[in-house]
């Protein structure tokens, strides 16, 4: 779904102007981005697997749940539509706990460049997966992921292809902000 984006500059701030999404990734203009990561209160974390008609990383593993700041949107309220739209799960502004901003660029072929800041946040998953609905267009599967298992595959290459190429620096960040809330 194509939707008006915030246009940011390359250190994250705003510019004052919108484009549409498509617009912003043909060009490789910045825009914010949420990701939720979800953990569980035994050391897990709730991992997707992106849909199979995605236009980047598709069947790959992701973030609990991430998606596009609408123009004008408040990043939190934002995180929450996204929660609620892939997972089917209603949370509110205090289950959030945000952990900061990563720049990421991602140059998938010479129409499509992904240049965004996401804003990440944790938040504990209190309900058991089973009670989460996925949206099928967007979600293909989701998962729940020891840490330390995580964090071996992500440091294994063979294995780490498995999930979306975000830096590991950013990985091992939500990994160390999740083990210090256990």
């Amino acid at each position: 779904m194509d939707e008006l984006v915030d246009i940011l500059d390359s250190k994250g701030n705003p510019t004052g102007k919108t484009t549409l999404k498509s617009e912003a990734h043909r060009k490789g203009l910045f825009h914010p981005t949420v990701h939720i990561w979800f953990f569980t209160s035994d050391g897990k974390l709730l991992i997707q697997q992106r849909g199979k008609h995605k236009g980047t990383h598709p069947l790959l593993w992701d973030v609990s749940v991430a998606g596009h700041v609408g123009a004008g949107e408040e990043i939190e309220l934002s995180a929450l539509r996204e929660v609620k739209e892939e997972i089917g799960l209603d949370i509110s502004k205090s289950d959030l706990e945000k952990i900061g901003d990563f720049k990421s660029v991602q140059k998938h072929h010479g129409r499509l460049s992904d240049c965004e800041f996401h804003h990440a946040f944790i938040c504990e998953l209190k309900v058991p997966i089973t009670s989460l609905q996925k949206q099928e267009t967007e979600v293909e599967a989701l998962d729940l992921i020891s840490m330390d298992l995580f964090l071996e595959e992500l440091e294994n290459n063979a294995l780490r292809k498995k999930y979306v190429p975000y830096k590991i620096d950013y990985y091992k960040t939500i990994i160390e902000v999740v083990h210090k809330r256990q």
